[in-house]
């Protein structure tokens, strides 16, 4: 009767399981990819990428800031018989604040279309092959990152014949040849070609929505305290005398202080435009997880910030800028105010340079073409505008505080934040190395020290070479002081596991802690998980909280066996946003660790690691309705995800016995405490019976 019994209990479980796992599980597949090409010239053709996006979903631009989701990228294979000309061409892309990421994120919805211009230089046909990869996600969750291949069969190349050239060429093309179906209508199409063909800077990939005003305003906040520094003050002498020539013609006056202003705006653009053109849109985006390049920038701003501190000066040949003051002088017209602009940028230089070496970093490294241009834009007005209006009314400079001590003081508390800054390089560097020198622990130290010391400069009570004696705490300085000392506390709390919100997105991963005061062990301590010989194996991975756990199925449904303990089977993400929230949010509950310690044999699966597989294991795929080469071994774990359960969708978790069957409905993404431990009971209790 008790066996009896067991078997209908276990039926009608697993009947419950069925009909709840049927209502949960789904193979979703928000993005369809249509490839198509088009003869626009003798020899050369338009190969077309289009994405149709289902409606809520969206995938991501070409360039994405470091720490977001995969950008979208079409990867066409090296080889002979053709050559691309100009860049990949595709409509601007929106720019949205994106909760997965908590970050503003440029995006396409709807249906996108990317364009490549391919000339074929083989008597022979051609074929070009090559990747689509690219990430969805709605408000909510995402996908694992995907990847689609294509190739286009085009045929040798013919005998040049006369067409027309430039805009109308491309017009006459789009208007003389079939549309494929699902492409733009014939006006739409007309128009985009337009667009492409005259106006260069709507092909310049990554451009977003918006202008980059996070970008301008930073350049703008630099620009505003360059002009406390002491290098830039000596310039109110130069532009009273210089401008006090006007101070009976007021029309004269707005004109000259107008082309004062635009000199300064313009020798600084030119800067950040010259950054630009020396890498290009590729090699910025390329900085912002180059390992080298980030390593570089760092020592660049230890460097600015040695200078700061009064190491060294950073100056300008004397001889230029008195060379570019006495020929202002001499010229006295519209080119003497140019000139005396040019000398200002010259004579300034000492204290802007790092400031501005500074934040041409930060542009580089966004990946972004534009984005240089427009952080020294910023920049330059703050700079230009107060001048500006100087050299308009320049009688009211000589009322402004004369230079001094607190100048320099302001170039040492500059100079602390610039070393602080600097770490955040360094960490980009080692988190994508993998070097393992720089946790979470380490960064903290640092940062701790660093304010510290700036607060104890505040008050006073160390000082450097070209300091002034502080006599007297001033209100301004004591309530700097103040905050800079509170945030050295709020800092102290994360060595022992402290989330930090607040400076979150500077600091490395919470899973570089060694040491969390919430699991209460050390990486190296013994815990029930790390001193059990189940957990021994070459893909035994420490992940959130200090719990150990198999990045290998086989691998781990070996030890459960072994150990006689039930699985639990997470699927997660390295760029999963979700999983981090679940791993925070809920696997920080002691009684969640405990279980998932001590109760069960846990392997997590991340579908979006790159790690290639070994060309043995490397195989084809139709999970998804259509053939797909699996390389990696994120692409494995994903594909075995949609193949065996169902689903792709992140969080995902499982609870399996020894023979994969289901113990308990599987778990997304929901933090409730109480759900998730009555999820993770279940399937114990189901495993014992």
């Amino acid at each position: 009767m008790k066996s009896i019994e067991k078997l209908m209990k276990q039926t009608v479980l697993l009947v419950l399981m069925f009909i709840a796992g049927t209502a949960a599980a789904q193979i979703l597949e928000p993005v369809t990819w249509s490839f198509s090409h088009e003869k626009i010239a003798d020899n050369q053709y338009e190969l077309r990428f289009t994405a149709n996006i289902d409606q809520g979903w969206n995938i991501y631009g070409t360039d994405l800031p470091a720490g977001g989701p995969i950008p979208t990228s079409i990867d066409i294979n090296e080889g002979s018989g053709f050559r691309k000309v100009g860049n990949l061409r595709y409509p601007k892309p929106a720019e949205k604040f994106d909760p997965n990421f908590n970050m503003q994120l440029s995006m396409f919805s709807g249906s996108v279309t990317f364009r490549q211009t391919v000339e074929v230089t083989s008597d022979s046909p051609v074929r070009i092959s090559g990747e689509v990869g690219f990430m969805s996600c709605d408000d909510s969750s995402c996908l694992p990152p995907d990847y689609m291949d294509f190739a286009f069969e085009l045929p040798g190349k013919t005998v040049a014949a006369t067409v027309p050239s430039g805009a109308e060429a491309e017009v006459l093309t789009v208007l003389e040849t079939e549309e494929p179906e699902g492409e733009e209508s014939t006006t739409e199409a007309i128009e985009e070609s337009i667009i492409e063909t005259a106006t260069p800077l709507a092909e310049t990939p990554g451009r977003q929505k918006g202008w980059f005003w996070g970008t301008f305003i930073t350049g703008l906040l630099g620009g505003l305290l360059a002009l406390l520094t002491p290098c830039v003050f000596p310039m109110i002498p130069l532009t009273v005398s210089f401008f006090l020539r006007n101070a009976g013609n007021r029309p004269r006056a707005i004109r000259d202080a107008l082309f004062y202003g635009f000199t300064i705006i313009f020798a600084y653009v030119v800067i950040g435009l010259a950054i630009s053109m020396i890498f290009g849109a590729n090699a910025l985006n390329a900085l912002a997880t180059s390992p080298g390049f980030n390593l570089f920038f760092f020592a660049l701003l230890v460097f600015f910030a040695a200078s700061f501190f009064g190491a060294f000066e950073l100056t300008m040949p004397s001889k230029w800028s008195t060379a570019l003051d006495s020929k202002a002088d001499e010229k006295g017209g519209l080119i003497g105010v140019v000139l005396m602009g040019l000398t200002f940028v010259l004579v300034s230089f000492s204290c802007t340079g790092p400031i501005v070496g500074t934040l041409l970093v930060e542009a580089a490294t966004s990946g972004d073409v534009l984005s240089p241009a427009i952080g020294m834009l910023g920049f330059s007005l703050a700079l230009a505008i107060p001048f500006s209006l100087f050299a308009v009314f320049p009688t009211a400079l000589k009322s402004l505080p004369k230079s001094g001590g607190w100048m320099n003081a302001v170039k040492v508390v500059l100079g602390f934040i610039v070393l602080a800054f600097a770490l955040k390089f360094l960490g980009t560097a080692d988190a994508v190395a993998q070097w393992g020198i720089l946790d979470r622990e380490v960064f903290l130290v640092l940062w701790i020290a660093i304010f510290f010391l700036l607060g104890l400069y505040l008050i006073g009570k160390i000082k450097f070479a070209h300091d002034s004696d502080l006599k007297y705490l001033s209100v301004p300085r004591l309530m700097l002081a103040i905050a800079v000392f509170a945030f050295v506390f709020y800092l102290v709390p994360g060595l022992w596991g402290a989330p930090l919100r607040a400076v979150s997105s500077f600091l490395p991963s919470p899973t570089t802690q060694d040491f969390d005061l919430s699991r209460g062990v050390t990486s190296g301590a013994a815990s029930p998980a790390a001193t059990s010989t189940i957990y021994v194996g070459e893909s035994v991975k420490e992940g959130p909280h200090g719990l150990l756990a198999f990045n290998d199925f086989e691998e781990g449904m070996a030890a459960a066996r072994k150990a006689g303990k039930p699985v639990f089977l997470d699927f997660t993400g390295l760029g999963c946003t979700n999983c981090r929230k679940m791993e925070a949010n809920v696997w920080s509950d002691p009684q969640v660790q405990d279980m998932l310690r001590n109760d069960f044999v846990k392997i997590s699966l991340y579908v979006d690691e790159r790690t290639s597989l070994p060309e043995a294991e490397q195989f084809v795929s139709t999970a998804l309705g259509r053939e797909r080469n699996i390389r990696t071994v994120g692409q494995k774990w994903s594909v075995f995800q949609a193949e065996r359960y169902g689903i792709n969708t992140q969080p995902y978790y499982l609870i399996l016995d020894h023979e994969e069957n289901l113990l308990a409905p599987a778990y997304g993404y929901d933090t409730s405490i109480p759900k998730y431990i009555e999820f993770l009971e279940t399937g114990k209790n189901n495993f014992y019976r």
